[in-house]
């Protein structure tokens, strides 16, 4: 995480802005190499950082957190699990959920009837895992798969469906 603190330090020594150190420290390169190589664009540039560093800083913390975010969805969560508090659910307990529960809280939500894409959507897996996990729940008997009325593949718990069936399926 960027502090600003630190930025403004870069900021003063580096020239009241003039070389541009704090725009290197933000992850941007190429305006540091332009204020280097132009005196912060001839001043106005350093004044205007002046003014918008707490901004800036925000920015580039943002940017860090949203790339950590898509890196850990890309990978399965290989990279930390992402923090989903406003959830509500085990994450914001400290607690992490296992995909079985992430599966079997998404079933119940949807009446029986998930897709690797509605589960992946509510915990940090991604879709190989959870197909994986969904085949093995159908291979142990706990799911079904079936198919919906327009034609789409999807699992099925009968214990989370009302009645036993559920009336977007085709009929077994």
């Amino acid at each position: 995480m960027y502090s600003t603190g630190i930025a403004y330090l870069l900021w003063l020594i580096s020239g009241f802005g003039a070389l541009g150190f704090h725009r290197f420290y933000l992850g941007k390169p190429g305006s540091g190499l332009l204020y280097l190589f132009t005196g912060g664009l001839f001043g106005i540039g350093a004044f205007y950082d002046l003014i918008t560093l707490p901004m800036q800083v925000r920015e580039a913390n943002l940017r860090v957190g949203y790339h950590n975010a898509f890196l850990g969805a890309m990978a399965g969560g290989a990279h930390g699990p992402i923090d989903r508090t406003h959830t509500g659910g085990a994450r914001s307990l400290g607690r992490k959920e296992s995909l079985e529960q992430a599966i079997l809280k998404t079933a119940k939500k949807n009446k029986g009837v998930v897709t690797p894409s509605s589960v992946a959507l509510e915990c940090d897996k991604g879709l190989d895992d959870v197909k994986k996990a969904l085949e093995l729940l159908v291979e142990k008997g706990y799911a079904d798969l079936r198919v919906t009325k327009n034609g789409a593949l999807v699992y099925f718990f009968q214990e989370f469906s009302e009645g036993g069936s559920h009336p977007d399926l085709e009929e077994m």
